[in-house]
């Protein structure tokens, strides 16, 4: 028997179906001006929009196994790093090769596809949420905010992190309606998508233990979801680690040899620093220690606001992974972009505002939100 795992009950709507279409349609909105800004910057500066969108930074990985499968080490003797692209989970790439069968253009349209359609479900999946807890005006509200953060521009990329958020927010979705197999065939898929795929697994884990060590639930489902959730991340680390002759520890020396190792937030804080004690610092930086700064305050009004634990729980651990390792600066809010849970506070102050402000507030973030997209992908150029 299916049991709900919510802290509040459920807000039901007459209108939650427009009300889905609606957050959809706020979210395409969005990060289609967005698409559109940076389509005709990409143009003006005299860049393909296509390889800008398909071919930046981590898509070129992607799009390569995608091609040719894994085997690919870039070395650079200056940093004495050693790029392998065993860093990079399958689940994207195999999507890619599956969408480039029947659709034309070639693999970079293909990771083009696939990421916009899992933005869409994600869209969707985060409205669920919003909807599950506050009501339909905060849902909408959660996805605009969502789509209009500064990062955004990720989410219409070659990237992951909308694959991952779709399957994310659909699992907390079920976990909140007592779904348990569905959260947990959700977090296997997340848990092949990125290495950040783990805050989906601890998500179900932790909620499917409170659930039988609270007594709530007996039901055989809630083992078997506690106990698959982490499969399809520890399948991918174990496969690596198998390949390289050292199954526990193969996938990390992987990440050792990017320059990524868990540090406890040494890295991060020393960079922080440099930018708030410096001098002359990339807005980039500066824009990063913004973001982790206001993520550490999101989620103090999260615990707070007597979350329930699976959003507590994934949020967590996306911010464990985030703030505590150490690599590439700028990338830590790209990292968090799946952290939609970080703004019910501000969704739910939103919805009890005029819907004027409500809608102004959003305009002017998403205006940011495209000006700021062109900047990181053709002014700045740094690693997203």
């Amino acid at each position: 028997m299916a049991t709900t795992v919510s802290l509040r009950p459920p807000v039901r709507t007459r209108a939650a179906t427009p009300a889905a279409v609606l957050a959809l349609g706020v979210f395409a909105a969005v990060r289609g001006a967005g698409l559109l800004v940076l389509c005709a910057a990409s143009w003006w500066a005299g860049r393909s929009p296509l390889r800008v969108l398909g071919g930046s930074w981590d898509s070129v990985w992607y799009v390569w196994i995608a091609g040719h499968g894994y085997g690919r080490t870039q070395m650079w003797p200056a940093g004495g790093s050693v790029q392998s692209d065993l860093a990079f989970f399958p689940l994207y790439p195999l999507l890619l090769r599956a969408v480039s069968q029947v659709l034309p253009g070639g693999l970079a349209v293909a990771g083009l596809a696939v990421a916009w359609a899992a933005a869409a479900l994600a869209a969707v999946g985060v409205y669920r949420v919003g909807e599950h807890l506050l009501g339909a005006r905060a849902g909408v509200l959660l996805v605009g905010l969502w789509a209009a953060l500064p990062h955004g521009v990720v989410l219409t990329l070659a990237y992951t992190e909308a694959l991952l958020s779709a399957c994310a927010a659909w699992a907390l979705y079920a976990l909140l309606r007592g779904r348990w197999l569905w959260a947990a065939a959700l977090a296997v898929l997340a848990g092949l998508t990125r290495p950040t795929g783990l805050a989906v697994a601890a998500a179900v884990s932790a909620t499917a233990l409170t659930a039988v060590l609270g007594r709530r639930s007996r039901a055989p489902e809630v083992w078997v979801a506690g106990l698959l959730a982490p499969a399809g991340w520890a399948a991918y680390l174990l496969a690596v680690g198998v390949r390289l002759g050292d199954p526990l520890g193969g996938y990390f020396t992987v990440q050792r040899r990017w320059g990524s190792r868990f540090d406890f937030g040494e890295d991060a804080l020393r960079s922080a620093e440099v930018v708030l004690t410096g001098g002359h610092v990339p807005l980039a930086a500066a824009v990063t220690v913004g973001v982790m700064a206001l993520a550490g305050l999101l989620a103090a009004l999260l615990v707070l606001d007597r979350t329930p634990l699976p959003l507590l729980a994934y949020t967590g651990v996306l911010l464990l992974i985030a703030f505590g390792g150490a690599g590439f600066f700028e990338s830590k809010p790209r990292f968090l972009l799946p952290a939609f849970p970080l703004l019910l506070p501000v969704a739910s102050v939103m919805a009890k505002a005029r819907p004027r402000t409500a809608v102004v507030v959003t305009g002017v973030l998403a205006g940011l939100s495209c000006g700021y997209g062109v900047y990181l992908l053709l002014v700045a150029r740094v690693p997203l």
